[in-house]
């Protein structure tokens, strides 16, 4: 029987959906959720509440959504008479200043989607693809003044598929870590789980995306590409440039004809780009700038590509 803690959750994302439900299952006591304020969206703007707050209302829970924390008087009064064993925190999207660090007997716990110290920073899910990993995890670790760099209490690790994308892969890494977190609350009261340090030695990290990282560099091999398409799902994606307009790759395999690097080949309803070290891409659907999604058969009829001419220009 897990034992009942009073808990803050700060969270944002849906991926932090799965931990509040999960923590409010196993019959802990949140006392408020802390998210982000409500963002417009869309063609229209309009205000949109995050993943966590439409959770939050739908389990009845008390919201609050504070512009800032670090010096909001109001925000510390509210959170120091809930006298919280831990804070939970998920994906906030907020550095949490020293007085919420020294607030809770238990700290202030965060799910962080990666075997740490490995991936530190805001997108560990989209660079572990990115950069070729076959494993990743979840870690649950106790937040201290740096960048993920506190003491690990609980790791689980999860293969990555070969067809597996951003967007795949976090709804279940969002599963597993709510489950990791539940564990860690109890190992933590009953006294089975120990924090240690990381190894700053094995640190890499995992900055927020930026546009200019879907870009394709067809210097790179096929698989890297291929691995970066995967990634940078849905944002920013891998593009190029075809006659000055941005052209996003959406599905592509790799293709074993040799090709320069960037240049187009058309076999038959099939559309080659070159990549580095004799390796060639087959893209398989394709997106132009103020056009709809197509297959590569519609862009070689409609738009006729030269043999040769290059991608990226």
């Amino acid at each position: 029987m897990t034992q009942r803690l009073n808990l803050v959750f700060c969270g944002t994302p849906r991926f932090a959906v799965p931990a509040l439900e999960k923590l409010a299952a196993a019959g802990h006591r949140i006392h408020l959720v802390v998210t982000q304020p409500d963002r417009p969206k869309g063609r229209g703007l309009e205000l949109v509440a995050s993943p966590v707050k439409q959770s939050a209302q739908k389990l009845h829970l008390p919201i609050t959504q504070p512009e800032r924390i670090k010096t909001n008087e109001e925000f510390r009064a509210q959170l120091t008479s809930i006298h919280p064993d831990a804070i939970i925190v998920v994906g906030y999207g907020r550095i949490i200043p020293p007085w919420m660090l020294d607030l809770p007997r238990l700290g202030n716990i965060n799910l962080h989607a990666s075997l740490l110290p490995k991936y530190r920073g805001a997108a560990p899910i989209q660079w572990a693809i990115a950069n070729g990993e076959t494993i990743t995890g979840n870690t649950t670790m106790r937040i201290d003044a740096g960048l993920d760099t506190g003491d690990i209490l609980m790791q689980r690790e999860m293969p990555i598929a070969a067809d597996d994308t951003a967007e795949t892969l976090a709804p279940r890494l969002a599963e597993m870590g709510a489950d990791l977190l539940v564990e860690t609350l109890r190992g933590l009261e009953s006294g089975t789980v120990h924090p240690r340090k990381q190894d700053d030695s094995q640190a890499s990290l995992a900055p927020i995306l930026k546009k200019e990282d879907g870009a394709i560099d067809f210097s790179r091999s096929v698989h890297e590409i291929l691995n970066r398409l995967r990634g940078f799902q849905p944002w920013p994606g891998a593009y190029t440039k075809f006659r000055g307009k941005s052209l996003q790759i959406l599905k592509a395999l790799p293709a074993p004809e040799q090709v320069p690097p960037a240049a187009i080949k058309i076999i038959g309803n099939d559309l080659i780009a070159g990549c580095g070290h004799n390796t060639s891409l087959k893209i398989l659907e394709l997106q132009l700038e103020g056009k709809k999604r197509t297959t590569a058969r519609d862009f070689i009829q409609g738009y006729h590509p030269k043999e040769s001419e290059l991608l990226g220009s």
